[in-house]
């Protein structure tokens, strides 16, 4: 287990710390209260482009590797970054092509990160330059475990540049992708409003105009510019696993980011590496959602430092952001519960964002282990060094264990993608509330969640949910049907399938090629706005609690040959399917034709976990978050309390906490904000539950 800090080693020299005589003085210091509080990996270099290459040319890393020699006296390995989120005043300078335009022309000026934009041959020729040198320069320091190329990609909206540069990258890809200007003027649709073109230089990028661009030009806007991301990530991939092939690669990302596709990033890479925002009024479930989307990114291939799977949390934060409006603290306890919540669901190293308060830049309000002076004895520190000495007792029984899930939630780029363009039916329906839905039924049933594509092998799940796959290929609609044949469970929703991967509305019907799967036939769908609603009557053995309503959006269904489960309450459509059930193959496909409230998708996992007989992890009362990494023979449960409050917790049989020794049978009141690791008592594993 891999506990550490990302640490800015550049920012602490004279005159901001240390002595005109001595002026990396810091380091040693920020080394030895490292050590004292667990730390075992720092991260560094991220955003060193302008200190490791001052002037064109001229490159210093030997700071680099007096910082390395310092951590490797200490025992503190490193993972360094590639610096390509930040270039340098100079590079802008001399060639100002490189700088962004939005979407309305407009420069967007040197002076930040991420003033670069992507396609720029210029600064990929620049990025391979700075990248090579550094790893010849520093990849043969013993302490360095592994690389991570730049750094939050996708995160200052420079993702979408609109220069020459991507004009003409924008053309090559397009022609790449259709081979003949009369495929891509009938795939697209460009008859629509006579938009047609003759040659691929005449092909708009979708600049500010008078009216919406073409949706399927915008939906294949969006994939050219994932895929610049991509291919950005993959060069200097190739360059470091050149170079240094023992040393793994990542790349640090976050949920539900809609500037690349996740899961295409995930595979250029040797292992995902992810950012957890904890603040102040995180929700535990969207927390957690968020975590187990980047845990599932990569599945296999997965190569690390220390030879585990899983992967790493290489930001988890510590006190207060920079970025809402108001910036409180995170509470005492909390930091420590919610870097559980992270190893409980995989993760293999924790590196806490970031070491200490900085004394300069525009984050230095931004909490770290550390405040701006040394410290040590504050209360961040004190709270991670107990995580640290527990870490420690924790990682033997860790080793080589992973999360296992019976149900999987599907997610679409293509989809989140299309579902943000104007003119749609109902701009208030908003997918990741919808994903959200459903995942926190699940969350707090203790149901543990993978996510996955429409094209990935689902065979291992019970249960799948594809919510709103607004785009839907052929192909992926054959795996689907293949998933339920099988024997598979699959829950599918509303606004699936209503145009196909070129955007191109079916004349088959909704939803699509599915129609068969579902036993069912979309007439027409009626968008509802906030604040008005239908509701759902109920019909045979479905457990309703709560008078379900019917929000953002009804279909309206017609059955062929499927069971209905709800119907409409109310309107023209009063009657009708709302929830259905068809029999398909070996498997069952449940349709729900409009969102719900949370009770509804409580309801609906709880009727779900007795016809697929699924079986919660433990029975523990309500805010009591359960986690579970298993290998063979050996199951290991997290219990977190995120109440301010002590929790009420029974074991029905004895189990073993490998935190405190203890051992619990019968009732334990677990405190606010505490935290049990346990496994099954050597006596009672031969017990029932």
């Amino acid at each position: 287990m891999f506990f550490g800090v990302d640490y800015y080693p550049e920012q602490w020299v004279f005159p901001y710390a240390g002595t005109a005589e001595n002026p990396e003085a810091a380091w040693e210091r920020d080394a030895v209260l490292m050590a004292k509080a667990g730390v075992n990996i720092v991260r560094i270099g991220e955003f060193s482009w302008g200190i490791c290459e001052s002037e064109e040319g001229k490159y210093d890393f030997l700071w680099l590797r007096r910082v390395m020699d310092i951590m490797e006296n200490h025992g503190i390995k490193v993972v360094l970054g590639t610096p390509t989120a930040a270039p340098p005043i100079w590079l802008a300078k001399k060639h100002p092509e490189i700088l962004p335009l939005d979407e309305f022309g407009r420069l967007k000026h040197e002076g930040t990160r991420r003033a670069v934009c992507l396609s720029s041959d210029v600064y990929w020729d620049y990025s391979k330059r700075i990248v090579t040198a550094m790893v010849e320069a520093v990849g043969d320091h013993p302490q360095l475990i592994a690389w991570q190329i730049d750094n939050s990609m996708g995160g200052n909206d420079t993702e979408f540049s609109f220069n020459d540069a991507s004009r003409e990258e924008w053309h090559f890809w397009l022609q790449a992708k259709y081979e003949t200007i009369e495929r891509l003027n009938e795939l697209l649709g460009l008859r629509f409003w006579g938009q047609t073109v003759a040659s691929w230089d005449q092909v708009p990028m979708p600049m500010y105009a008078p009216s919406p661009h073409n949706p399927a030009l915008l939906l294949d806007w969006n994939r050219f510019c994932s895929d610049t991301m991509v291919q950005f990530v993959k060069m200097q991939a190739d360059i470091l696993r050149e170079r240094c092939p023992k040393t793994p690669v990542t790349v640090t990302m976050r949920a539900f980011l809609r500037k690349f596709d996740h899961f295409d990033m995930a595979d250029a890479v040797d292992f995902v590496s992810i950012e957890s925002n904890v603040v102040m009024k995180s929700k535990t479930a969207e927390l957690a959602c968020d975590i187990d989307l980047l845990r599932s990114l990569k599945k296999t291939g997965i190569k690390m430092p220390d030879g585990d799977g899983g992967f790493w949390a290489m930001e988890q934060k510590v006190g207060q952001v920079n970025w809402q409006d108001v910036n409180s603290l995170v509470r005492p306890g909390l930091i420590r519960l919610f870097t559980y919540q992270v190893v409980s669901r995989g993760a293999n190293g924790v590196l806490y964002f970031r070491w200490r308060q900085p004394r300069i830049g525009g984050e230095k309000f931004y909490g770290g282990v550390l405040p701006h002076h040394l410290g040590g004895n504050n209360r961040v520190f004190q709270e991670i060094s107990q995580i640290g000495e527990e870490l420690k007792l924790l990682a033997p029984a860790l080793k080589d264990t992973k999360v296992i899930s019976e149900v999987c939630i599907l997610y679409s780029h293509d989809s989140d993608w299309a579902l943000q363009q104007p003119n749609q039916p109902n701009k208030f329906f908003n997918l990741r509330e919808h994903i959200q839905l459903i995942y926190s039924a699940l969350h707090d049933r203790n149901i543990q969640v993978d996510f996955a594509r429409p094209v990935d092998d689902l065979s291992q799940y019970k249960i799948v949910f594809a919510p709103s796959l607004h785009v839907l290929s052929a192909g992926e609609a054959d795996r689907l049907k293949l998933y339920v044949q099988n024997g598979g469970t699959l829950v599918g929703t509303f606004n699936t399938a209503l145009v196909n991967e070129h955007h191109i509305a079916p004349d088959t019907g909704f939803p699509g090629d599915l129609t068969d799967l579902f036993g069912l036939e979309v007439l027409e769908f009626d968008p509802i706005p906030p604040g008005e609603e239908n509701h759902l009557t109920f019909k045979g053995a479905f457990p309703t609690s709560h008078l379900h309503p019917a929000k953002f959006w009804c279909d309206i269904i017609e059955p062929k040959g499927c069971q209905i489960l709800a119907v409409y309450a109310k309107d023209f459509y009063a009657g009708k399917p709302a929830v259905t059930m068809n029999n398909f193959g070996l498997g069952k496909a449940i349709y729900i034709g409009t969102q719900s409230h949370q009770h509804f998708y409580h309801d609906l996992v709880g009727w779900l976990r007795q016809i697929c007989s699924l079986v919660p992890l433990l029975k523990v009362p309500e805010n009591v978050e359960v986690s579970m990494r298993q290998k063979e023979g050996t199951r290991i449960f997290f219990l977190l309390n995120h109440q301010n409050s002590p929790v009420r917790v029974q074991f029905y049989k004895p189990m073993h906490d490998f935190l405190t020794g203890n051992t619990f049978s019968g009732n334990y009141d677990l405190p606010p904000h505490g935290v049990l690791v346990l496994d099954e008592h050597p006596e009672a594993k031969t017990q029932p539950a």
